[in-house]
């Protein structure tokens, strides 16, 4: 694995700026790949990263962990929570970690002599150790067929729109196979 400081330079180049966010998403992933056993995370497809926020943590962990969404490698999931979740699919390790409410606070006091809250942040994120920054704990993750790295299992189409629907994200409702958007789960509504 790289050093903190040539991951952070990637992050701010593929981000396109370095914010206290940017920082913890490259210590939690070096973390997460370290607690499962991953050295080289950017190297074949044994890693998977569940990120649970949309923001600039979950680039960062991008960066340090090379996983993608259209890899198949990296999976959102939509619960606001500074927090990912690291599995080694070769031996099932899985660790789950999550940033600190409390390292905010603790940036504050123990970098007052800096003048903004985020220069407090970016130093003490640089430099706290991990047990300051995150919690984790090792978890358990059941990983369907649908849902690895590799070609689409099964694909049909969706009786309503006649879109392509991949790996068994069908609905049938009342003998006919629906999208999700013509299940009525659309998160978008057709422009007039």
């Amino acid at each position: 694995m790289k050093e903190l400081a040539d991951y952070l330079i990637e992050a701010e180049r593929n981000h396109g700026h370095m914010c206290p966010g940017q920082v913890l998403g490259v210590r939690m992933a070096m973390l997460g790949c370290r607690l499962i056993g991953i050295e080289e995370p950017k190297v074949g497809k044994r890693l998977i990263v569940f990120v649970e926020i949309d923001r600039c943590a979950a680039d960062a962990i991008n960066t340090v962990t090379g996983c993608r969404l259209g890899k198949r490698t990296l999976k959102f999931r939509d619960f606001g929570k500074l927090a990912a979740t690291f599995l080694n699919t070769e031996t099932q390790e899985a660790v789950r970690v999550v940033a600190v409410e409390t390292s905010r606070e603790l940036a504050k006091q123990q970098f007052s002599h800096l003048p903004t809250k985020k220069e407090q942040q970016l130093e003490a994120y640089k430099t706290f150790p991990d047990e300051s920054l995150f919690t984790w704990q090792r978890v358990k993750v059941t990983l369907p067929d649908a849902d690895k790295p590799g070609h689409p299992l099964a694909r049909v189409e969706c009786d309503e729109c006649g879109e392509g629907i991949n790996d068994h994200r069908e609905i049938v409702r009342d003998e006919r196979t629906l999208c999700r958007a013509c299940a009525g789960e659309r998160y978008y509504q057709p422009a007039k």
